[in-house]
């Protein structure tokens, strides 16, 4: 028996949505699955589906809709015109680093005189510092213009103003009630600005003001705009969508230099580059210059002319990326270890463990604590923070991360009076305080935690986009879900369930045997199942059980041929119980059968062997399973072969048999 790690959460689906699908897919000329998503993503109409599947440059928002920007571009020509010194105020993740870096190129078209700066993150911390802006006065820039940051500078901006600086805030985060007195603001999140899509990154709002800057949309930028983007996990809908698709398309057809040197290091290709490449290859190695370095070398990678420098910057990123790897995966194992304990602690003092998994350590980096964070998130499913802690003045420094259903920023706004600072929303928040509150945060929010959330709150949750049949995977069909790409956050990839299906063939697979790789369906009509990490589950199934199977269809090529396939989520697999388990002797019987046979197809023998010897299939079956894994038999795609001189093991040494007795007798024992 296999049971399903996750909750699925099947997508309803009624008669209303099945006649818009059916004609969708007339319509547009689309499979029917494909009609079936667009429908489920909210795309009844032929003009909103056609915008989601092929809007162009034509659906942008007109730059001017966001408040603050006609005075922001009124501003940059007095710039202009007096000849006056522009600085770009940018942040040190991906998002900050592409914002910057495209009104580096920006600017440079627009003969500004201008230059860039990031705080470096272990020095001087997130935001405008006053230290910061007493240099920029000091260098005599008279513009300063944030990017993804800024929004909350209200005392920054106020010293800025008294040393003759102006500034423009260029943000997306959430604004607070007092807003700074800058000479102009541009965030769509703003109480008075109507712009219609608020999901815009720090680097899209950067592209808007771009736009108004140049009286065009810079297209040629938008491979920036995607990294920042997709980075940053904004939705992909929108202008994000339109943005992002541009942005893919531009680097795979006439890559920048940057681009090229960071595909080079990663070993991406950029002809086939997704947004899961830049979400899981390029995004991870910009953001570690921030992390562990400083994220200037990002920016000059982004914004050089000169291969050279670019391609040793993206050697020098990758470098950085598998350091931080290096330095995340020591602090995962110090941070389980000491979880454990707190579980150990718990179960021999007779308490209940902790709902909030809360941990810290001095020489933590907290560069990558956010990291850790998802990565023990991923393990047990529990709201989790984790905090660097300064030896000396003991002040704590932490990043959260939490699970469906769990407000992370309503519960530290209940902890607040523990909190020096904090900031964030549901999923995810940054915070500080003293070590002395720590033991009292932890108390406070697992008291939240187990408040608020209900057991089903505890185990993840697989939204399931629609259930489908082996005759929905067709080549076709998959190919054509590409129409919906990109996906990412908002946009995700679809996931189906295939309830039912007979198991045509599994086997281990890959270094070690740690991969799985199954077979659905019967006769010609097969879908191949790829898990990675799942080995172990070959030795739990047979080959003829059903199982119900969760996954993202897909295409593999090899050697010039396209076959589908589904990349494994989760799957349950329950077998029919034998309600008489096979005696020693029958066992025995089978396999003198099978060494008098030596080989033969697979086809029809469990059949053929119970009927001569008085079983039922599934009961054969079950012994060819335990044969093989006893390697007594070879199984060889769709045939057996007898091994002529096996070593001899006993049955009760199989993992197939001890669990179908176990079953058996359980089944038994209650009916």
């Amino acid at each position: 028996m296999i049971h399903r790690k996750t909750r699925w959460d099947v997508a309803p689906w009624a008669d209303p949505e099945e006649r818009d699908a059916s004609r969708l897919s007339e319509e547009i000329g689309l499979p029917p699955l494909v009609a079936k998503l667009l429908v489920q993503r909210g795309f009844r109409e032929q003009s909103s589906a056609r915008q989601f599947l092929y809007g162009g440059e034509e659906h942008l928002h007109d730059p001017y809709l966001l408040h603050g920007m006609k005075v922001a571009v009124k501003r940059f020509q007095s710039a202009i015109e007096n000849g006056e010194k522009v600085r770009i105020y940018g942040d040190y993740d991906a998002d900050g680093v592409s914002s910057t870096s495209l009104l580096v190129h920006v600017f440079r078209e627009m003969k500004l005189d201008f230059d860039y700066y990031i705080p470096h993150r272990a020095i001087e911390g997130y935001g405008l510092n006053n230290d910061a802006i007493t240099k920029a006065a000091d260098a005599g820039v008279k513009l300063l213009v944030t990017v993804d940051t800024g929004i909350s500078a209200y005392t920054q901006v106020e010293y800025a103003n008294s040393l003759g600086i102006d500034v423009i805030v260029t943000d997306h985060h959430e604004p607070p009630e007092v807003l700074p007195n800058a000479c102009a603001i541009i965030n769509p999140k703003q109480a008075h600005c109507n712009y219609p899509f608020k999901g815009l990154a720090g680097v899209g709002v950067a592209f808007k003001l771009a736009s108004a800057l140049l009286d065009r949309p810079p297209l040629e930028f938008t491979d920036i705009v995607s990294l920042g983007t997709i980075a940053d996990l904004m939705p992909l809908a929108d202008e994000n969508r339109i943005l992002v698709r541009y942005g893919l398309d531009r680097i795979r057809s006439d890559a920048s230099i940057g681009f090229r040197a960071l595909a080079e290091v990663t070993g991406i290709e950029l002809e086939s580059i997704t947004s899961s490449s830049i979400a899981f290859g390029m995004g991870p190695r910009v953001n570690a210059a921030g992390r562990l370095d400083h994220a200037r070398r990002a920016v000059e990678m982004l914004t050089t002319p000169d291969y050279d420098v670019a391609i040793l910057e993206a050697i020098g990123l990758d470098n950085l990326n598998k350091e931080r790897q290096r330095i995340v995966e020591t602090i995962v194992q110090e941070a389980e270890e000491r979880w454990q304990a707190k579980l150990q602690i718990a179960a021999t003092s007779g308490n209940d463990s902790p709902a909030v998994i809360l941990l810290g350590a001095e020489g933590w980096n907290v560069g990558v604590i956010g990291i850790v964070a998802s990565k023990l998130l991923e393990r047990h499913y529990k709201p989790v923070i984790i905090f660097g802690i300064d030896e000396k003045t003991g002040k704590c420094k932490g990043s959260a991360r939490s699970i469906e259903g769990f407000d992370l920023h309503a519960a530290l706004t209940r902890c607040e009076d523990l909190l020096d600072h904090y900031g964030g929303h549901q999923a995810a928040a940054g915070m500080t305080l003293h070590r002395d509150h720590l033991e009292q945060l932890e108390a406070r929010m697992s008291q939240l935690a187990l408040e608020w959330l209900s057991d089903d709150d505890w185990i993840p949750r697989s939204a399931i986009d629609i259930q489908c049949s082996l005759e929905d995977a067709s080549l076709e069909t998959i190919t054509q879900l590409s129409l919906l790409e990109p996906f990412g956050i908002g946009n995700r990839s679809p996931r189906f369930l295939f309830e039912g299906m007979e198991l045509a063939d599994k086997r281990a697979i890959g270094k070690e045997a740690k991969h799985l790789k199954l077979a659905l369906g019967s006769g010609r009509k097969l879908l191949d199942v790829i898990a990675f990490g799942k080995g172990e589950l070959a030795a739990t199934l047979h080959k003829g059980c059903a199982i119900d199977i969760v996954g993202e269809l897909s295409i593999n090529e090899w050697n010039g041929a396209k076959k589908p396939q589904l990349m494994l989520h989760d799957l349950h697999y329950e077998p029919a119980p034998l309600p008489i388990f096979p005696s020693r002797e029958q066992f025995g019987s089978v396999y003198q059968q099978l060494r008098r046979i030596g080989q033969a197809p697979l086809l029809g023998l469990s059949e053929r062997l119970a009927q001569q010897i008085g079983l039922t299939a599934d009961a054969v079956r079950l012994m060819l399973d335990v044969f093989e894994e006893l390697k007594f038999i070879e199984i060889t795609g769709s045939n057996f072969q007898a091994v002529p001189s096996p070593e001899k093991r006993e049955l009760t040494s199989s993992k197939h048999y001890c669990t179908a007795k176990e079953r058996t007798d359980r089944f038994n024992v209650l009916h």
